[in-house]
Parts: structure tokens; C-alpha cells; sequence
């Protein structure tokens, strides 16, 4: 097979990615749009997945699309347990705070996609030393579907306030795999031009010099 020459890219098409990393949101149920979306646009964000990297080429990764309603209530209904006993957590102005934010569009949402961590049987290249590089490389396709749905103007929210075992319960997952990523994907009415959270002052923005340190840590 002759090889192909490689692909080189342009400052205009690096700096459109740019614009897409600059622009990736978490979006919340209250702006979601109850708009399908077209099927040609879940393959695009789907094959997107499928693109990422993968500790020793695993491709460790199944997804199982939901948009049937009495799942998703089933789904909700883990996420307000769970939202009760994370509220209990924070404490005075901060827990009034976290009960006020709209964290999820599990029901709003016309589209949710449980990402799942499925190990291989025997060793996985790369793998042997970090155990958790499988599951890593979920993350990276979790993050390719989101910039993916970013550049087709599709909200992604990842909810991470479940339990894990009852969504598998839910949704009949092999005893083996292991959830990742509970993604809600829809139109939305708006994309902040900040995050929500540092628009709501949760937290600031970390900058370089907070988090890039030269060689190594400074001892204390």
C-alpha cells in the first residue's frame, strides 16, 4: 500500500481549533433545546470517539445511546439522590450555592450517551506499569466528542453527580465495564462566552503560572 503524504496544517486551521478549545462549554438542562438531532451529526460526533488515542490501541470504549424517557427519569432519579448527599458537603454560603446551579439536562436533553471503560482480558500494551490508562483513554475520547459537538454547535454536559453501579443497573451494563462519562448532547439556546461556574464566581481560572512548573516541583 503506498503510503499517503502527511497531513500539514494551516495557521488558519490551527487557529480554528483554538477557537473551538476557547469555546468548549458545560451545558446545563436549562439551555437545552428539545431539537433532535440529526443522525448524521451523532455519527460524526460518535466516529470522533473512535478517533481518539488508546493506550496500546485498545479502543477500551462502548457507548450506549438513550433517549427514551422512563430511562432517563431512572438515570435522574440516581442524580438526585446523589445531589442531596453531595449538597451536605459544602457548607454555608457555598452550599446554598451548589443547591441553586442547574448541574445536569439528563431529562432536557434529546440525546444521552453512557460512556463506558470496558477492559481487555490479559495485558494491554502500555498499560502494565499504570493501570488506569485504559480508562484515560476513554477520557480522550469523552473529550473529542465534546469539541466535535462543540464545532457542530451541539451542547455536551457530563454528569458526574451518580452512582455508578445504579446507572449500570439502569441501563443492563456487563458486570466488567465500568461507567465513565454520563454525556447530555443538544441544541442549546446559548453558549456562555465564559464557563458557567466562573461566571458564578464557584471558582477562578487557573493560569500558567499557577500549574507549569520548569524540570521539576520547588522543594518546600
Amino acid at each position: 500500500m503506498e503510503e499517503q503524504p502527511q497531513r500539514i496544517f494551516t495557521k488558519e486551521e490551527q487557529q480554528l481549533l483554538e477557537e473551538i478549545l476557547a469555546h468548549r462549554r458545560d451545558v446545563r438542562g436549562n439551555h437545552f433545546l428539545n431539537t433532535p438531532i440529526p443522525q448524521n451529526a451523532i455519527d460524526t460526533i460518535l466516529d470522533a470517539a473512535l478517533a481518539a488515542p488508546s493506550v496500546g490501541f485498545s479502543q477500551p470504549w462502548e457507548f450506549v445511546l438513550i433517549k427514551d424517557q422512563t430511562t432517563k427519569q431512572a438515570i435522574k432519579a440516581t442524580f438526585s439522590e446523589e445531589t442531596q448527599r453531595a449538597a451536605l458537603l459544602f457548607e454555608d454560603q457555598k452550599q446554598k450555592e451548589y443547591i441553586k446551579l442547574k448541574l445536569e439536562g439528563i431529562v432536557e436533553s434529546p440525546l444521552n450517551i453512557a460512556v463506558f471503560y470496558k477492559p481487555k482480558d490479559g495485558p494491554v500494551l502500555g498499560q502494565t506499569s499504570m493501570p488506569n490508562m485504559g480508562k484515560y483513554s476513554v477520557v480522550c475520547a469523552i473529550q473529542n466528542m465534546w469539541l466535535m459537538a462543540r464545532s457542530l454547535n451541539i451542547g455536551m454536559g457530563w454528569v458526574s453527580i451518580l452512582d455508578p453501579e445504579k446507572v449500570k443497573t439502569v441501563l443492563n451494563a456487563p458486570s466488567e465495564n465500568q461507567l465513565i462519562g454520563y454525556l447530555c448532547f443538544g441544541y442549546t439556546d446559548m453558549f456562555y462566552n465564559q464557563p458557567e461556574l466562573e461566571l458564578k464566581k464557584w471558582d477562578r481560572k487557573k493560569l500558567q503560572k499557577d500549574v507549569v512548573f520548569e524540570e521539576k516541583y520547588k522543594s518546600p
